[in-house]
């Protein structure tokens, strides 16, 4: 299920005919963009959500980057899967590549994720941790700085965390790592 694209490395496709699924653990919760037929929780072993990702463009610019979530490696995240119509593959695929290989920052992967229903093959995109955007483990005061600080063509990080958080919440999804961090900058 992937192909080789020179411009971007091996990127995922749709199997042919099938529905398919996209994993979502920040903004794609709260705004997917394509069309899906349903929604689920689901468990990713493996990855954590960790904001670890300079963002150059939609919460920052590269004069005053902000900060955004990534799937980094190690331990797990809850989030959802969203169930792609196998008619919409190709074009759910391409926004995809769009919105998140806007500055290649991420590998694009077909990873198991558990749901209720059983484990599903879910499209993710992981952070590259040779990429220059990757952030890897900052000191907490300058992750703060950085998401206040961070002001890009959607918006302030600030929001971008508190969307997150607010969703997660919504879902009985709790992350208390960035809950702990929006209780901090909210107490600034």
């Amino acid at each position: 299920m992937v192909d080789a694209d020179p411009a971007q490395g091996a990127r995922l496709r749709p199997p042919e005919g099938e529905d398919f699924w996209v994993f979502g653990y920040g903004s794609l919760m709260w705004h997917p963009g394509f069309p899906h037929l349903e929604v689920c929780p689901g468990l990713l072993h493996g990855y954590h959500r960790h904001f670890c990702v300079f963002s150059h463009v939609y919460r920052g610019t590269p004069r005053r980057p902000g900060l955004v979530l990534g799937l980094d490696r190690g331990g797990c995240c809850r989030g959802l899967v969203f169930r792609v119509p196998a008619a919409e593959g190709p074009e759910a695929i391409d926004y995809l590549y769009e919105r998140e290989m806007i500055t290649a920052v991420y590998h694009p992967r077909w990873l198991n994720v558990r749901t209720a229903g059983g484990p599903v093959a879910a499209a993710a995109f992981v952070v590259d941790s040779s990429h220059a955007q990757y952030a890897g483990r900052l000191p907490p005061e300058r992750v703060v700085e950085l998401i206040l600080q961070g002001h890009g063509v959607r918006g302030p990080c600030v929001e971008y965390l508190e969307n997150t958080v607010r969703h997660l919440k919504a879902l009985n999804l709790r992350d208390r790592k960035l809950e702990d961090l929006l209780e901090r900058i909210h107490g600034l």
